[in-house]
């Protein structure tokens, strides 16, 4: 699906400032809105919102379908009456600029569960009712997601192939002894979900009501400790055990020379095409229900997949499988209408990945970092684009643009000098930003760290190291009018403006 000219920002919301050692869904988001449509920027890009476990990654979430419950925003639950305001009277001093994921953890969740103490003992008959058609309408992954959390609470952490056996392989009598004696915890886990649901939608509906679209982000697979996993076994490459017998990654590339080795058990797509891919449809439904617009993460993993056998320690001794892209594709389109997608469609890319993703002309994505080590053929020089695809000075797993550039071999930086005719005076993220409104991507996609000239310490995360990701935050000054001014003048003149600007 072509998409109009326009452009946007890349931001994840614990990125946000925040009082609470992480960003939320409360007012520092509604800011950063009028922020992109003061700018007149049409899109809000963030990374995948699920439940994060060990390394906190997005890419490795307890569901493939709930929300991450450190999102909420304790003020909105304060509004509503479920928490007072004395509660915050004594909040640690978390650091500005980075997330300490433990010490947030150890405030929010507390006060998650005094929420939800309070809303079962005070709940109006509009909101049990509100409650009662969140919890049906969610039921097909709900209901998994719930008994699996609260498992694991009960387990200490453990994941779900190292329970005892008759919950590990949900005997019935076993799971419904589970039900009855988890029950005040599966409905802590419900309410935090109603609640997120709830935050988000207001959020959503606000962006969409000022004329910004979210592009959400769906990663190809979902992590093996997950509700997912546990809940569908056969619908994964698992071994009687419950471990994985494939696992995911890819081969060697420009982030790692032993390859990425992600750990995920790959899909049984034999299986999964026998259900006529009914978990991909709840899926994308589950995702199109909160978000405008889909980015496919590893998109080429729909055509061929990389699978590493058990026991290997890294991904170069891994092999290349045919899956079922366009069979699935087609069952979406005809269940769900059109999708709206992007392709992440970067690392080792064939002829028969490019032919998936324009049969169903899905934009592929243009990196301007990867552009300037090789000849005049290189696909991500910007006069080599086509109109339907999307342009990103870098991406969550590149370097930003400032420190990118400072570390590049002195013929790459000259290289890049040469193409852009001259460094301005203004930094060289703004040239970079220059270069992606001009180019003739139908969308540009700019890093919230490359429209504040960050470096390195700005970096969101590092591929393949497993811990010390994903915890930048920006503080609320940043949004300056200059950067407001600055960015919505570049968008005019490159005509990315919205149709009906605010």
């Amino acid at each position: 699906m072509p998409f109009p000219r326009s452009s946007g920002i890349l931001l994840h919301p614990t990125s946000f400032p925040s009082r609470f050692g992480i960003g939320d869904l409360g007012l520092e988001a509604y800011r950063f809105i009028d922020f992109l449509v003061e700018s007149y920027q049409q899109y809000w890009q963030v990374l995948p919102l699920g439940p994060t476990g060990y390394g906190n990654s997005p890419y490795a979430s307890y569901s493939a379908m709930a929300g991450n419950p450190l999102l909420i925003s304790l003020e909105q639950l304060r509004d509503q009456g479920m928490l007072a305001e004395e509660e915050f009277a004594n909040l640690p001093a978390f650091p500005v600029e980075k997330v300490d994921f433990e010490q947030v953890v150890l405030l929010k969740m507390p006060l998650l569960k005094k929420a939800c103490k309070n809303f079962k003992a005070n709940t109006t008959p509009v909101q049990q009712k509100e409650f009662a058609g969140f919890c049906e309408t969610k039921a097909y992954w709900l209901d998994d997601y719930a008994l699996f959390m609260a498992l694991k609470d009960s387990y200490e952490g453990a994941s779900w192939y190292s329970w005892e056996r008759e919950i590990a392989k949900r005997q019935p009598e076993a799971m419904e002894q589970a039900r009855q004696r988890l029950e005040d915890e599966i409905f802590y886990y419900k309410y935090i979900q109603f609640e997120f649901f709830r935050q988000w939608s207001e959020l959503k509906r606000y962006a969409n009501m000022r004329g910004v679209q979210i592009i959400g982000d769906i990663p190809i697979y979902v992590a093996h400790d997950s509700a997912d996993v546990w809940a569908h076994p056969e619908m994964f490459c698992l071994d009687e055990t419950g471990a994985a017998a494939l696992m995911a990654g890819v081969p060697p590339d420009y982030f790692s020379e032993t390859g990425q080795l992600w750990g995920n058990p790959v899909y049984n797509w034999e299986k999964l095409q026998q259900l006529d891919f009914n978990w991909w449809v709840q899926r994308f439904q589950a995702m199109l229900d909160y978000i405008d617009i889909i980015r496919i993460d590893h998109f080429r993993g729909f055509q061929a997949y990389w699978a590493v056998e058990q026991g290997e320690t890294n991904a170069i001794n891994g092999k290349w499988i045919e899956a079922p892209g366009e069979a699935l594709f087609n069952s979406l389109n005809h269940k769900l209408g059109k999708l709206p997608v992007l392709a992440e469609d970067l690392g080792v890319i064939t002829p028969q990945v490019e032919a998936l993703r324009d049969k169903f002309e899905f934009p592929g994505m243009k990196i301007l970092q990867f552009a300037f080590g090789g000849d005049a053929s290189n696909p991500f020089l910007p006069f080599n684009y086509s109109r339907n695809c999307v342009v990103y000075t870098g991406t969550h797993d590149n370097d930003t643009t400032v420190g990118w550039f400072n570390k590049l071999p002195d013929y790459e930086k000259e290289a890049a000098l040469r193409y852009l005719g001259y460094p301005s005076p203004e930094g060289i993220h703004w040239d970079f930003i220059r270069l992606a409104l001009s180019s003739v991507a139908n969308q540009a996609i700019i890093p919230l760290q490359d429209l504040l000239g960050l470096g390195t310490e700005a970096r969101i995360n590092y591929p393949s190291k497993p811990e010390g990701n994903w915890d930048w935050r920006y503080q609320s000054h940043a949004l300056t009018d200059h950067l407001r001014s600055h960015l919505k003048t570049l968008t005019k003149t490159y005509g990315r403006t919205p149709i009906n600007p605010h």
